[in-house]
């Protein structure tokens, strides 16, 4: 076996989610008639939907947050996910990667219906072997640790070598748990630059076709 693969995290490495994510998010909120307890920031994206709105949501509205998934997936899954951006350069480095026979994957936070229509929106279901999120599992995982762990048994017979590319430290954390290379897309979201110290990164997206 001499394939090589690649597993890329979404938000932060391969798309600009936030200001859709972002937007309806303050949608939902609108719906409701209440506020959030911090200004609604990039910072925000990554975790899992419910950590994230937990996270916004004022004590005394926390009864809320049931609605507030609810509305958050409508307006995100119908109309919001069309405003995803592509980070410069990605599409050229996913078509160079898997010309040159290298296989493709997404484990990614963002649950499993929109990340599929943001796939095949952008048309590159061609370009990934699969796609995979927390809730992909029955029950749904708890975390990408244990996300990578389900997907490389499912891949380890295709490709003789798997890296994860992430743009935060728990992206780190989850493949180094299972004893995965991971390389950091530091054009991405996570600013925690001290926490990324001492792991290899790449600049832009033509950095992977170089190294892989």
């Amino acid at each position: 076996m001499t394939k090589r693969g690649i597993i890329f995290d979404l938000d932060g490495t391969l798309i600009d989610s936030a200001p859709s994510i972002l937007a309806s998010i303050e949608a939902a909120f609108d719906s409701i008639g209440i506020r959030p307890a911090q200004a609604l920031t990039q910072a925000l994206i990554g975790p899992p939907l419910v950590e994230t709105l937990t996270s916004v949501l004022r004590a005394q509205d926390a009864n809320y947050l049931p609605d507030l998934i609810e509305l958050f997936k409508h307006h995100y899954d119908e109309t919001g996910y069309l405003n995803t951006r592509v980070y410069a350069g990605v599409p050229q480095m996913l078509e160079a990667l898997s010309r040159q026979g290298v296989c493709l994957w997404i484990a990614t936070n963002k649950r499993i219906a929109p990340t599929r229509r943001i796939i095949n929106h952008l048309g590159w279901l061609n370009l990934f072997q699969g796609v995979y999120a927390l809730d992909y599992w029955t029950p749904s995982l708890t975390n990408k640790a244990a996300m990578l762990v389900g997907l490389r048994k499912d891949i380890q017979t295709i490709a003789r070598t798997v890296i994860y590319v992430g743009d935060r430290a728990e992206d780190a954390e989850a493949a180094k748990s299972c004893e995965m290379p991971f390389l950091w897309a530091a054009w991405g979201y996570g600013p925690e630059q001290k926490a990324m110290r001492g792991i290899d990164q790449v600049t832009k997206p033509s950095d992977l076709v170089m190294f892989a």
